[in-house]
């Protein structure tokens, strides 16, 4: 859990620029946004440019198939030290 101030997942629907974000970023096997994206609940326009990042490296590179995107993603993420 982050120590950053947060919105509840169950409370996004009650401001409209969260509940426009929330089905974009919560995870569909648990139902629920995970820590990276809900540390940005306080500032909706920064949630939508993270995820537009994400979206843009996960997807806009043309020379890579999207396994190697997650694989550089993965060892990326391992040699920071980072769980998820």
């Amino acid at each position: 859990m982050s120590w950053i101030a947060q919105i509840p997942d169950d409370q996004w629907g009650e401001d409209p620029k969260l509940a426009e974000l929330h089905p974009q970023v919560v995870d569909p096997e648990s139902g629920n946004v995970d820590h990276i994206m809900s540390i940005h609940s306080l500032n909706p326009a920064g949630l939508a440019a993270h995820y537009a990042l994400y979206i843009s490296a996960m997807t806009g590179t043309a020379g890579l198939r999207k396994v190697e995107r997650e694989m550089i993603a993965y060892v990326v993420s391992k040699e920071n030290s980072c769980h998820y």
